[in-house]
């Protein structure tokens, strides 16, 4: 019999690369997108679930607006809190392995170096509290959820999605007049969309569960990563180093919120690619997009 998934928030950067994995591996799937599903709507949650009965239910959906959640935290919370709670109810009915994905912000930075799961959290903001809750609401409802924590992620979906990636907003920040300015005094993992689908598509066949990490293959300041993409598109812009306290945000963030992928490894999983390498692999499927695009 065929092994079916269902998959929120499918049409985003991550969920359309789960698809893909998933599909690739001969899983029967099911994507929602967030047009044709609210999953802060419980009752349509669990409607969904029941319908398609599957073995695996795959939560890439995400309110991810940093900074607009300090204004409206509520939307925060029921996006990426009470919606939790919906899909680990909706799974427990039909008897559903749950995949959560969370978030480095979870983490307040004074570490300084990178985080491992048995380290503890401190988030600093609204959004943060949300992803940590949904954590939290995911460990509460079921036993053997599968929870993994990733960082800045960016794939070849950010090229037609409304917010992009960090890589896009270079790459058009690159087409502008005045300098880049980005900062360098904060330190994250990048993290590939397809490395984290694969990997997620691994953990779930050797049934493995808990709470990981699957960040990208190093940490870096978001300055030197800017440097990388130029300098693997081949451009040379103006960009300037500054630093938290010239770039004022609504929201605190982690000054150093990296991943450690020890525990992941240590399961067996593939190491994440090099940042260098999910760069050069984006940019060779985004050459791909834009010839294979309909005008």
């Amino acid at each position: 019999m065929q092994r079916k998934a269902v998959i929120f928030g499918g049409g985003g950067q991550l969920g359309v690369e789960l698809c893909r994995e998933f599909e690739r591996r001969q899983w029967a799937v099911h994507r929602f997108d967030r047009q044709s599903l609210d999953v802060t709507d419980s009752a349509r949650v669990e409607d969904a679930v029941a319908r398609f009965d599957p073995q695996l239910v795959l939560n890439a959906a995400a309110y991810n607006q940093v900074d607009i959640a300090e204004r409206e935290p509520l939307a925060a919370f029921q996006a990426n809190a009470l919606a939790v709670r919906n899909l680990a109810m909706a799974c427990r009915q039909c008897d559903a392995q749950l995949v959560h994905y969370s978030t480095d912000y979870v983490f307040d930075g004074a570490k300084g170096s990178p985080y491992s799961e048995t380290d503890a959290t401190h988030p600093l903001g609204a959004y943060a509290v949300s992803k940590l809750a949904g954590e939290l609401y995911a460990q509460a409802y079921l036993e053997n959820p599968l929870i993994i924590r990733t960082s800045g992620v960016f794939g070849p979906g950010g090229m037609f999605t409304p917010r992009g990636n960090f890589v896009e907003l270079m790459l058009r920040l690159a087409n502008a007049p005045n300098p880049i300015r980005v900062v360098e005094d904060h330190v994250a993992s990048p993290t590939y969309a397809p490395a984290i689908a694969s990997r997620t598509a691994d953990l779930v066949e050797r049934k493995i569960t808990g709470l990981f990490h699957m960040g990208g293959g190093e940490a870096i300041s978001w300055y030197s990563y800017a440097k990388l993409i130029f300098e693997l598109a081949g451009l040379s812009p103006a960009l300037q180093p500054t630093d938290e306290r010239e770039y004022r945000t609504a929201a605190r963030r982690p000054k150093f919120s990296a991943l450690s992928n020890s525990k992941l490894e240590a399961a067996g999983i593939a190491p994440m690619p090099s940042l260098r390498q999910a760069v050069r692999d984006y940019f060779h499927a985004r050459q791909h997009a834009t010839a294979h695009r309909s005008p």
